[in-house]
């Protein structure tokens, strides 16, 4: 009945029968997830944690084995510390900002991604996957606890879907059989095979990359010539693969990455032996090591049309998939289900209407294209299809030894950096000649803030934040509740706060959405204004 697609290293919610099961009249719920991974499970908890009854529903009974994603940027670190399961990320995870990057035998050159000071967390940890997903499981366990109305249900697989004019009729198998169940909402996080977008007769469009990677993860022995750095190699001497990359990860295991090639035997690759013969090349003969995981993948780029449909909506893989040099796939997740949340959120209690859930999709489309364009450009580099190709990027690497200005032009794979929303029909006018950083549309930058940072008092709800500016302590408009933070530049003596917020303003207002993006800013607080602008952030006045 059930053919299980991989092996769990935590069974975190094991099969128990549910009272849907027992009624004769399939129980509606105001929103169903379709997938227990990462972007499921963060769905969850942003919605469970507004009061928001959600389930999700899973063909397994917890976390896959396999490292599978490792990087984790500092946004998704942002996102999970507001959903209350930042801190024991960032303790598991190994913390990096510097990488490296050789050609041949040579480093030609090595980048820092978070050089400035003033941030809580670093720009990217190495965590593996497993990991990620049992720390948001174990916060969705103890919001449930507090009597956040969260349920997950393992070996619940959806196997139909049918689509209604204001809901979804699903039919689940379980262990003990099928049952019926319908849902207000039903949100797509069953990841790049998407069983959902198949049922719906919804397909990608993109690009498919013809070159195969494979991964190693690898238990070094005894001490390790590798710091704890992003190394890449182009055209490494050691032969084992066109390309290679290196990451080092929590429990002393390292990634390994090689570029091997289209035209290959998959299965003869993942022969232990022939996987061994690639690392021994690389690290010598005196380095001991242990296998832990291996896979074979290739680089796509593609995306669904639209996120949504109707009442469907589609987060992570399931409604985009990006290769993976660049750490976009999980990451991009994260942010799909923090510009989702909010929104359905207030349309689910009334205080938005259900037009708002089409910036979902405009937003987090724009999103995926600038992910899908920077992930294009990296494979593109890393794996020149053309002679000419070939010759530029050497000629690229070459250069970039020994002078800065073609640095920028070496693209070993742009690492993840959160979406800003240009354009957006949710941001109003800029009103304050500030940083462009933070222009309306931008992701919040951290800073300090006393004791503390700047984030940690935004909070996950609409935010008033004034920099030396007067404004009443709380404002509502149309049930919506805005919350004041009040800040002063003197309150930060390292500058930053003002650097990123301030500029050359002697004063500013931002106002913050519940994804701490910014939805508009002023030099002085004007209550029509703001009024005005939170109307339009909410779907209101577009």
């Amino acid at each position: 009945m059930f053919d299980d697609r991989y092996t769990l290293a935590f069974k975190a919610y094991p099969y128990e029968r549910s009272s849907d099961q027992d009624q004769e009249a399939p129980v509606r719920h105001p929103v169903v997830v379709m997938g227990g991974g990462p972007v499921g499970i963060a769905t969850a908890l942003d919605l469970g944690r507004q009061g928001i009854p959600v389930l999700v529903l899973d063909d397994h009974e917890g976390v896959g084995m396999g490292s599978r994603a490792i990087c984790f940027a500092k946004r998704s670190l942002e996102i999970a510390d507001r959903y209350g399961c930042g801190d024991e990320m960032l303790d598991k995870g190994v913390v990096w900002n510097v990488g490296k990057v050789f050609h041949q035998d040579r480093q030609v050159f090595e980048f820092n991604l978070l050089p400035e000071e003033g941030h809580k967390f670093p720009a990217f940890i190495n965590m593996q996957q497993p990991y990620f997903e049992q720390f948001m499981i174990e916060r969705a366990r103890a919001l449930q606890a507090e009597g956040a109305p969260i349920q997950i249900r393992g070996k619940n697989r959806v196997d139909t879907v049918q689509v209604k004019d204001d809901h979804v009729v699903l039919t689940v198998m379980t262990p003990d059989g099928p049952y019926t169940l319908e849902a207000d909402w039903l949100i797509g996080c069953d990841g790049a095979a998407s069983p959902l977008r198949r049922m719906l007769g919804l397909d990608f469009t993109g690009r498919v990359f013809q070159d195969s990677f494979l991964i190693a993860d690898i238990k070094m022995k005894g001490n390790t010539k590798f710091p704890t750095e992003r190394w890449f190699w182009f055209d490494p001497p050691f032969k084992s693969g066109a390309s290679t990359l290196l990451h080092k990860q929590p429990d002393d295991v390292w990634r390994i990455d090689f570029q091997i090639g289209w035209d290959v035997d998959r299965a003869e690759e993942m022969k232990e032996e022939n996987i061994r013969a690639r690392l021994d090349a690389m690290l010598g003969p005196d380095v001991e090591y242990e296998m832990v995981w291996s896979s074979i993948y290739t680089f796509q780029c593609k995306r669904m049309e639209h996120f949504r449909s109707g009442p469907v909506l589609f987060a992570g893989d399931a409604a985009h998939q990006v290769s993976p040099f660049g750490a976009r796939g999980a990451n991009s997740g994260m942010q799909d289900a923090d510009n989702l949340g909010w929104k359905l959120g207030l349309v689910i209690k009334g205080k938005a209407p259900e037009t708002l859930l089409d910036s979902y999709d405009t937003e987090r489309v724009y999103g995926a294209d600038e992910n899908i364009l920077n992930s294009t450009r990296s494979t593109d580099f890393i794996t020149p299809k053309s002679e000419i190709s070939h010759i530029f990027r050497d000629a690229v690497l070459t250069l970039s030894e020994h002078h800065e200005f073609a640095r920028p032009l070496v693209n070993s794979g742009r690492l993840s950096v959160p979406c800003t929303y240009d354009g957006s029909a949710l941001n109003s006018a800029d009103a304050l000649a500030g940083p462009a950083r933070t222009r309306p549309g931008s992701p919040c930058p951290d800073a300090p803030l006393g004791d503390g940072f700047l984030l940690c008092h935004l909070g996950n709800d609409f935010t008033l934040l004034t920099i030396d500016a007067d404004a009443p302590d709380t404002l509502e408009e149309d049930g919506i509740t805005i919350r004041r933070v009040a800040v002063s530049a003197k309150d930060d003596a390292s500058g930053q706060l003002a650097a990123r917020y301030l500029g050359d303003a002697g004063s500013a207002v931002y106002l913050i959405r519940p994804d701490q993006h910014v939805a508009a800013r002023w030099t002085s607080f004007d209550e029509a204004s703001v009024r005005q602008a939170l109307r339009r952030a909410t779907g209101k006045d577009n």
